[in-house]
């Protein structure tokens, strides 16, 4: 029969084991991402996301014992998340679509006014969600802007929408793709982070959306902000 000594023992092994598993594959899921990172590969895409999802606290104090940056793990999740969901995105009527920018995008001079949606821009053309904006809702996409997380709560209440994209830092951009999983989701990160003047590279975002543009001049002055007016097709969304 077996002893309380033994149940313990084999109890105390067991733990051990998880442990060293658990270790095992928070190791895989950082070094998978590194290859992503590095080389541009994808393996075992599932698999990170899980180790991300489960475990994204453990990865994130690994990473830095390991001497490596916290926002690694970030990157990681941003890069794995738009190869898995790159086709869906591309595939789903841009009519069923949004773009969702941070506030700190706005041009310091910026007079957009904020409603119960976000900031309502009305594309001045003074920062990249101006020059953005009008060229995406042409297309289809309704665009947000907002201040807080409380906002993409509101957007996916009150919208019906099949695909997303979401500009913004590594934390706050992972974690929000993370959340709207079943949205497809693809995101950018801020070219220049920070609370406040920070960047995005435009042209980027466009190739996210598929934006085609004849005009090479045009196409050349997406690597800068211009001070013109470009015009909005939609001022205000309309909450369904």
């Amino acid at each position: 029969m077996m002893t309380i000594d033994t149940l313990f023992q084999i109890f105390g092994q067991t733990l051990v084991l998880i442990a060293v598993g658990l270790f095992i594959l928070l190791i895989l899921a950082l070094i998978l991402g590194r290859i992503l990172l590095k080389k541009d590969i994808l393996i075992f895409p599932r698999l990170i996301i899980f180790a991300l999802d489960v475990f994204y606290s453990p990865l994130k104090r690994l990473a830095k014992s390991l001497g490596f940056d916290e926002s690694m793990v970030d990157h990681i999740g941003v890069e794995v998340r738009n190869k898995v969901n790159e086709k869906r995105f591309s595939k789903a009527d841009p009519r069923k679509k949004i773009i969702v920018f941070p506030h700190c995008l706005r041009n310091p001079k910026c007079e957009a006014i904020l409603d119960e949606t976000g900031l309502v821009c009305d594309c001045c053309g003074k920062c990249a969600i101006g020059i953005i904006k009008p060229k995406a809702e042409k297309m289809g996409y309704k665009v947000f802007v907002i201040p807080g997380s409380t906002f993409v709560k509101k957007i996916v209440k009150n919208n019906e929408f099949e695909s997303v994209l979401g500009v913004a830092c590594y934390e706050d951009l992972n974690l929000t793709m993370m959340k709207l999983a079943d949205f497809s989701p693809q995101g950018v990160l801020l070219s220049r982070t920070g609370c406040f003047k920070t960047k995005v590279d435009v042209k980027t975002v466009l190739d996210k959306i598929g934006y085609k543009e004849n005009n090479e001049e045009e196409n050349e002055s997406f690597s800068y902000y211009k001070d013109f007016d470009v015009g909005c097709t939609d001022k205000k969304h309309k909450m369904n």
